[in-house]
């Protein structure tokens, strides 16, 4: 089911307003219920950046612990998806000019190869020839994204997978609604070709964050902030 990004209900803005007090108060279940509500876009948003699963999930918690310190400078210009959006990205963004930098400095160091990890699937292991297809074809859908030049992947990750409205995606990334649109034409293009060739269209849930990998991560921020389980 599609994921609204509507304006919420003013129920729900008191809501999300009381969770931000209570988390900022060190309240440990509102920290919770804020980090495992925005995982999954936080996620892959950061893996987008890093293309890679171990580093996205090592970022995040990382832009966790930045954000809940900082949670007093949070007065809701923004929404909290937002805030927290921006702060996973830029903090996705200082790794990888990071890692460049490293890079660059080993230049006796033979090229790095792209990791492919596996994923946990939703699906019922009953049929493991369809556990293994489903595995297959949401891997073909993360190399083509992964192949995609940076500024079309961040506006493809964002729209496509995520979901987000093309004014959503602007003020995410800072960039003009036509710009958006103009990118993400450009990166489905570029998908489909590289999909095509050996699947046909396709639209699939790629990079999930839930479960145990979304609990653990979740427990981790809490410890971090020294707060009682």
């Amino acid at each position: 089911m599609p994921v609204s990004h509507e304006i919420p209900h003013p129920a729900a803005a008191e809501d999300e307003a009381g969770l931000v007090r209570r988390a900022a108060g060190g309240d440990a279940d509102a920290v919770r219920r804020i980090i495992k509500a925005h995982n999954q876009r936080l996620y892959r948003l950061v893996r987008a950046v890093l293309r890679s699963n171990a580093d996205a999930e090592d970022v995040l918690q990382e832009a966790y612990l930045r954000a809940f310190a900082s949670l007093d400078g949070f007065h809701g210009e923004a929404s909290l998806s937002t805030w927290l959006s921006r702060i996973a990205l830029n903090a996705a963004l200082m790794r990888l000019r990071a890692q460049k930098r490293l890079k660059r400095a080993a230049v006796s160091a033979g090229p790095l190869d792209a990791e492919i990890i596996p994923f946990p699937l939703a699906s019922s292991t009953d049929d493991p020839e369809r556990v293994m297809a489903q595995r297959q074809l949401l891997r073909l859908v993360e190399e083509a994204t992964d192949a995609l030049p940076e500024a079309f992947r961040l506006v493809f990750v964002a729209r496509v997978i995520e979901g987000l409205s093309v004014e959503e995606t602007a003020v995410l990334l800072d960039l003009p609604p036509a710009t958006v649109k103009t990118r993400l034409h450009r990166a489905r293009k570029l998908i489909r070709a590289r999909l095509e060739e050996r699947i046909g269209p396709v639209l699939v849930d790629a990079f999930p964050f839930a479960g145990a990998r979304c609990d653990r991560l979740t427990e981790a921020v809490v410890e971090k902030l020294g707060l009682e389980r």
